[in-house]
């Protein structure tokens, strides 16, 4: 009894070292993480309680004005229900079809690394690259798309020009774009589930359907969970596809918030304004966040 309680307290300055060289391995990370990420956020909320400065005359603390102000601002509520209708479709469409994708090139199928990477290569590209080729297919006289409808005798639309259909054409070029990045995480997670459990599947007589819903989609749950988080930051943080096709017209019927919010800051230089519409946008992606983890997080199957 001697010995082990005079040994305890030669247990305590390892343990204490442990603890020390553990958060010296993360204070880089940490460093950045606090610069970077947490104290921007916390500036942002504290100059969206500020006037803008102008005329030299100084900021005033205005109080939550920034924010009562964003209320009457037609342009900005545009912008929040067309963000909020953009992720509503991009986000179930291409999360939808990257599973589809991975699941069709799971399987043991002649040139599959050409399809995995026809897949992916939308992904990789820039852009202004994208912009490019998918004006192309938007043109109004020259694009594929009416070139397409006039086999068919149909009359051309001015697909980027018109507001019933601007907001749908960017949403196909980010539902394009996406799903073949979502992909690989699909197929990582698809070749991570034991092989043994669709041999046993196959003696059992259960079809693809059925073994998909009850084994392979369960154990994609944490993968889904991961995959939506991701699309909905990209759905709300989409700037420079808005720029580079519509510019947020015609008539701010594609405007998004993210754009809205550079378009304030730095066409307007109302900073005060734009960053109060920034708290706003992260409050949104703080509860879609919260949501999908308590509704999602019960429902995961971790292997």
């Amino acid at each position: 009894m001697s010995t082990m309680i005079a040994s305890t307290p030669q247990r305590r300055p390892a343990f204490w070292s442990t603890q020390l060289y553990g958060y010296l391995l993360i204070l880089p990370a940490l460093s950045f993480l606090l610069l970077f990420t947490h104290y921007p956020a916390v500036a942002t909320i504290w100059e969206s309680l500020f006037s803008a400065s102008r005329n030299n005359h100084p900021a005033q603390f205005v109080g939550l004005d920034n924010y009562m102000a964003l209320l009457d601002d037609d342009i900005f509520i545009q912008s929040l229900w067309n963000n909020l209708l953009y992720a509503l479709i991009t986000i179930p469409l291409a999360v939808t079809l990257a599973l589809m994708m991975a699941l069709a090139v799971n399987r043991r199928l002649a040139a599959n690394s050409l399809v995995r990477a026809a897949f992916f290569i939308p992904s990789l590209l820039p852009m202004i690259a994208i912009a490019n080729l998918w004006l192309f297919f938007y043109t109004p006289q020259l694009g594929l798309l009416n070139k397409l409808l006039a086999l068919f005798s149909l009359p051309a639309v001015n697909w980027l020009g018109e507001p019933g259909t601007s907001l749908y054409c960017l949403m196909a070029v980010s539902v394009w774009r996406e799903a073949g990045f979502f992909m690989i995480f699909y197929l990582a997670a698809l070749q991570q589930i034991d092989p043994r459990l669709n041999e046993a599947a196959a003696i059992e007589g259960a079809s693809r359907g059925y073994f998909f819903r009850r084994v392979q989609w369960p154990l994609l749950m944490p993968t889904t969970l991961f995959v939506l988080i991701n699309a909905s930051m990209n759905a709300f943080r989409i700037v420079d596809q808005v720029i580079a096709m519509t510019n947020g017209g015609p008539d701010n019927s594609s405007s998004l918030l993210l754009f809205y919010i550079y378009r304030t800051a730095f066409s307007f230089w109302d900073m005060p304004a734009a960053a109060a519409m920034t708290v706003v946008l992260l409050v949104i992606l703080a509860a879609i966040a919260l949501i999908k983890f308590t509704l999602l997080e019960k429902r995961a199957h971790y292997q």
